[in-house]
């Protein structure tokens, strides 16, 4: 589906324009936006004509997905951008062609970026302040103002690992916390590649509007840093959970064979004691004494007795 809105000469804001009406009567609009909303192979051939992008402009928008960039052409400006679901952490591109007096966005999913922006835009009336490279500035804004609930959503879910409220066991914990650790990389190739986008929107000398508002991008900049310092310090945080549930778990195991092998030592001479008199050889004098099963009882009680509390004393069941 497409949407245009237009600026006409008056600065008020038309919408429902068709794209035959708007090439016709172009001469009446101060700028427009043309928003490709989930196209059909038909209305993608329109990026050809009447809109004359370059075929790799055009070859990127319909290969998913490629890293956010900024290229320069002689008519427009290209930049591929990503938005994020904050359900499952995808990614999901949106493409801005940014003219003269025109911008175009193009996404093969529902954005809700761009809803919010063209629904603010629509509650104008009258626009004076209002260009397409405010157009661009407020889809930029949104896309990192999204990212951050996703991001403050795993650091709650990663305190959440670590508290542990539900006793899980470590298998699931681990399970869950490698997959957060995935997030969190996937994310990191969103927020990186963007925030060197940002950094050579605000220092390129190319797009004049854009240096006299350079405060505002970078501002989004801003935004970025703080996005990367954060995914990195929750990527640290998983290190440092694995690394303790690991450590746990080796000191755990060491445990239990501490006490195995107190256990196996304590028996060691019973077992000897009592194959040695288990044996079925005729003469064995001590067979023969009246009190001598008592006797070895007593031996055996002894040994055990004075093995524990010399393993205490070491200090193996501390």
């Amino acid at each position: 589906m497409i949407h245009i809105i237009g600026v006409t000469n008056e600065n008020n804001v038309v919408t429902n324009i068709s794209l035959e009406e708007l090439f016709q009567n172009q001469s009446h609009y101060l700028w427009y936006w043309i928003d490709f909303d989930q196209p059909t192979e038909k209305e993608i051939l329109y990026l050809t004509t009447p809109l004359n992008f370059h075929p790799l402009s055009i070859e990127d928008c319909l290969h998913n997905l490629q890293r956010p960039k900024i290229d320069y052409f002689e008519e427009y400006t290209f930049f591929v951008t990503h938005s994020l679901d904050s359900k499952t952490f995808k990614k999901e591109e949106l493409n801005l062609f940014l003219g003269s007096n025109f911008i175009v966005s193009f996404h093969h999913r529902f954005s809700t970026e761009v809803q919010l922006v063209k629904e603010k835009l629509e509650k104008e009336k009258k626009i004076i302040n209002w260009t397409q490279y405010t157009v661009l500035y407020q889809l930029l804004d949104q896309l990192v103002d999204h990212y951050f609930p996703i991001v403050y959503k795993i650091e709650d879910f990663l305190a959440e690992i670590d508290e542990n409220p539900q006793n899980k066991t470590m298998e699931v914990l681990l399970d869950d916390l490698f997959a957060t650790r995935h997030h969190l990389l996937s994310i990191r190739h969103t927020v990186i590649p963007m925030r060197d986008l940002l950094y050579q929107l605000i220092n390129t000398n190319k797009l004049t509007a854009v240096w006299n508002k350079r405060e505002y991008y970078s501002d989004i900049y801003d935004h970025l840093l703080k996005l990367t310092e954060l995914i990195e310090s929750n990527r640290e945080i998983t290190t440092d959970i694995r690394d303790s549930y690991l450590s746990y778990n080796s000191h755990h195991s060491n445990r239990i064979m501490q006490i195995l092998t107190v256990i196996t030592t304590i028996f060691m001479p019973l077992s000897f004691l009592a194959g040695l008199y288990g044996m079925n050889f005729l003469y064995m004098p001590e067979l023969h004494l009246r009190y001598g099963y008592f006797i070895l009882l007593g031996v055996m009680l002894v040994v055990v007795l004075s093995m524990f509390l010399w393993f205490k004393k070491k200090g193996w069941f501390k």
